[in-house]
């Protein structure tokens, strides 16, 4: 999961969806306070941090992140201003990993990310996830069921990985909205009752692990 870390979210909203089309999980964050509420929540393989930030700076935010032991290894790329020579020295002396200088196109970020996980040893960042016949290989952003490969769109990835790395947990639909769309999403929860649906269908008999829970939303079984 790469945490996508800028105010502006014209911007923001353009980083997410390149790295979600590009394989990777993104999630879209406009300060510090955001950020170490996610990370409380979640994994970040990657961190990409803003420099200009209308509260916390993130040379601050930054700081904060290799000053504790527990997020101290996560990689982090500044997004500083075009020309700005300052900031790139000071986020690097920092402790940050690269720079980007703005504006930057997508697909210079996506290369540069792919860069800064291989050198960070992070070029197979998560194990295969396996649940009865089911197999999700994270970094092909493949699924299989008792061998045979399943296409799924992204957000159906998105849900099953979510269930399978939590098999036996009961998710809320605010809790599948937040941890898959993202906290900028402004749809409603039946979108996850659309995509369940689907999910279910395209996982065969693997769909009935799949539990309706009522009154609290989804679990997924840990065998069929």
């Amino acid at each position: 999961m790469i945490f996508c870390v800028e105010d502006d979210r014209s911007v923001r909203d353009l980083m997410v969806y390149t790295l979600n089309a590009s394989g990777f999980g993104a999630k879209g964050m406009v300060s510090g306070r955001e950020l170490f509420g996610a990370l409380a929540e979640d994994n970040a393989e990657l961190v990409i941090l803003d420099i200009m930030l209308p509260d916390e700076d993130g040379i601050s935010i930054l700081k904060k992140l290799r000053s504790d032991p527990v997020y101290s290894d996560i990689p982090v790329i500044m997004a500083t201003a075009k020309g700005t020579e300052y900031d790139k020295v000071t986020g690097l002396d920092a402790g940050a990993d690269d720079y980007l200088a703005k504006p930057f196109g997508m697909m210079e970020m996506v290369s540069r990310i792919k860069a800064v996980l291989r050198r960070c040893g992070s070029g197979r960042s998560q194990d295969v996830l396996k649940l009865s016949g089911l197999v999700i290989d994270p970094d092909e952003h493949t699924v299989s069921a008792d061998g045979e490969q399943i296409q799924l769109t992204l957000k159906e990835y998105e849900l099953l990985k979510t269930f399978m790395e939590g098999a036996g947990k009961a998710y809320s639909r605010e809790q599948l909205l937040h941890s898959v769309w993202g906290t900028d999403f402004t749809g409603e929860t039946r979108t996850v009752d659309v995509h369940i649906g689907t999910l279910r269908t395209k996982l065969g008999k693997y769909g009935d692990l799949i539990k309706t829970v009522r009154g609290v939303g989804y679990r997924m079984e840990k065998s069929v």
